[in-house]
């Protein structure tokens, strides 16, 4: 005959089985609210790409070493204003080195280079470091100026640039806006456009 604490174990361990089934669709059911929640989230509104032929959009933001740089400081030079999704990617990092290999050739047709992304200062200058890149990055850390220039990604819980690049005349019109952008190959389509545009 069994006694009362073991019956009372072997009820205990009968029931626990059926507690957790019970429990698993309410959890089920809480994952999805969850995700119908999220998927609910309104997103920002993304901003159009600007205009060819206008004036670029103005910005101002921190570089690197938290010297502040605006469009302005370019007038007299082309500007080649490339905004990338994050610092040390794969793709972010070949952009970065081709434009750095090719810096002195960009340099040679009047030319400057920055690079835009949502990545902190910091971040920007661990970046530099690493690939010894010869230009700045600046920090547009609440997307703004991305958002200005039609290449912000904003899904509210995390937002990043766009792989998008535009080039500014010396005036600060805007000549060439870049909406599709191989990593690989894009530093050589900029220096073949400036070329291009200089003899316009």
């Amino acid at each position: 005959m069994q006694s009362h604490e073991s019956r009372k174990a072997a009820s205990h361990e009968e029931a626990a089985p059926a507690t957790a089934a019970q429990t698993r669709p309410a959890r089920s059911l809480l994952s999805r609210l969850g995700a119908a929640l999220v998927a609910l989230l309104p997103l920002a509104a993304p901003a159009a790409t600007p205009p060819v032929n206008a004036p670029a959009p103005a910005f101002s933001l921190k570089d690197q070493n938290g010297a502040t740089r605006s469009l302005n400081d370019f007038r007299g030079k082309w500007l080649v204003l490339y905004f990338y999704p994050k610092n040390d990617t794969p793709g972010c990092t070949t952009e970065a080195c081709n434009f750095r290999d090719g810096h002195a050739m960009i340099q040679s047709r009047g030319a400057e280079v920055i690079g835009v992304s949502v990545d902190d200062t910091a971040s920007h200058q661990a970046f530099i470091a690493k690939y010894q890149l010869p230009f700045p990055l600046l920090a547009d850390v609440e997307g703004t100026v991305a958002q200005r220039y039609g290449a912000l990604s904003d899904w509210k819980v995390v937002k990043f640039a766009k792989r998008q690049t535009f080039l500014i005349d010396p005036q600060g019109m805007l000549r060439k806006a870049y909406t599709s952008v191989d990593p690989d190959t894009h530093a050589q389509q900029v220096l073949q456009d400036l070329d291009a545009l200089a003899k316009k």
